[in-house]
């Protein structure tokens, strides 16, 4: 039996994540809405193996609760400041479910309700209630009535299934507090479109130290012939985080001491950061993340004919277009990669297409469309979850050391 898990963003109206709902499945039985004991056991386990505060990054989880799981008292697997337990409606109009939510509220945990049911009836269990999540999937008139009463009680109001530019102006317009979707995941506050760095050396030299075999001289000639790329990352070694003994004078001598891994990092987190020092962040980790799960994963796929390297430029560069808000297409023309990359970008066609699609499904939760492809690929579906935790702890160790670096070095 296999399990997959992954985390999606809730995000405030900065644009920064507030917590992650954890969505997980065991073996194509989605456990959210199952008292199957069990599937509760399955969960149980899994949830056991999961480092849930490096898993979250110190961030709230927003995890869905069946019956069977409250009994075992799965919550407590978490510091009660870091979950939110969410049930569905149903759950807490349930007599012996409540008395369970109601142990939990009493205990100093938050309850979630997602799409809870208006009636007189049941407004009188709305005390233990923090938030209620409503579904942005289909908008009606009735979206505004339900935010108006939720608000009313003085309920945190997230909306969910937020998927394009129409839902996500109507949660604004209507007062939601939080946002939960793929275009929220991948939405960014309103910047300075970013074209002159693409026609700068930053995506030269990011193609340049991904390679299988980086030169470093030619790595050290993009860097010295861009000013501003020489200083930045002289100032950047020569940080108190580095804590050198001696300063670094040259380029070679910053880019031995940093290393290849933080420099393609440090590349791309500098390429993105504004004038007052503000960045993306969720939308530069996500291209992290996928950049790293994309070259994890390729190496159990079949028949690949790109390498582990260009996998990470596939999950790296895929949100180009919402970073520099631009077409991805005209992005990607002015960029030297390999047409498999971008028509995977693109189209997802292709075996690279397959990957992507892979990643983008698995981050939706759509464990149907990911399994199949998986299978397209020949990636052993049993070890993708494992990897996902991998990355995802990867991911959060290098922003917390680039981030912590860039302060240092202003």
């Amino acid at each position: 039996m296999e399990s997959y898990i992954v985390r999606q963003a809730i995000v405030d109206s900065n644009q920064k994540a507030f917590g992650y709902e954890i969505l997980y499945t065991d073996s194509h039985f989605v456990v959210e809405h199952a008292d199957d004991s069990s599937a509760a056991n399955a969960i149980e386990n899994f949830l056991s193996s999961m480092d849930s505060e490096r898993f979250l990054d110190s961030k709230t989880a927003f995890l869905t609760f069946t019956s069977r799981l409250l009994e075992k008292n799965i919550p407590k697997m978490f510091a009660i400041n870091n979950l939110v337990i969410q049930v569905e409606d149903s759950l807490i109009t349930n007599p012996i479910s409540q008395k369970l939510i109601t142990k939990f509220k009493k205990n100093g945990y938050r309850i979630a309700v997602v799409d809870f049911e208006f009636a007189p009836r049941f407004f009188g269990i709305l005390d233990i209630v923090d938030y209620i999540k409503v579904n942005f999937s289909k908008l009606d008139e009735s979206l505004k009535n339900i935010v108006n009463i939720s608000s009313s009680f003085g309920k945190k109001v997230i909306a969910y299934n937020v998927e394009n530019q129409e839902a996500y102006d109507l949660a604004v317009s209507l007062g939601c507090n939080y946002f939960q979707g793929s275009f929220v995941s991948e939405k960014m506050p309103a910047a300075i479109k970013k074209v002159n760095y693409v026609q700068s050396n930053f995506f030269l030299l990011m193609v340049a130290v991904t390679k299988d075999e980086p030169d470093i001289d030619e790595i050290e000639s993009i860097i010295s012939r861009d000013v501003s790329l020489t200083f930045s990352l002289l100032r950047l070694v020569n940080s108190a985080y580095f804590a050198l003994r001696n300063r670094a004078k040259s380029v070679k001598q910053a880019l031995v001491i940093l290393g290849l891994g933080q420099l393609k990092q440090w590349i791309y987190l500098l390429s993105f950061k504004q004038d007052d020092g503000s960045m993306p962040d969720e939308l530069i980790k996500i291209s992290f993340l996928r950049a790293t799960f994309a070259s994890e994963l390729i190496a159990y796929a079949v028949d690949m004919p790109i390498s582990r390297s260009e996998a990470y430029l596939l999950g790296m560069f895929s949100t180009l277009g919402k970073l520099m808000q631009l077409p991805l297409e005209e992005v990607l023309g002015q960029l030297p990669i390999s047409d498999e990359i971008k028509d995977a970008l693109l189209n997802m066609e292709g075996r690279p297409g397959l990957l992507y699609k892979l990643i983008i499904s698995y981050e939706k939760a759509d464990w149907k469309t990911m399994s199949a492809t998986a299978g397209e690929l020949g990636i052993p579906p049993a070890m993708i979850a494992q990897r996902y935790f991998e990355c995802v702890e990867s991911v959060n160790a290098i922003w917390s050391g680039l981030t912590q670096a860039n302060t240092e070095a202003e």
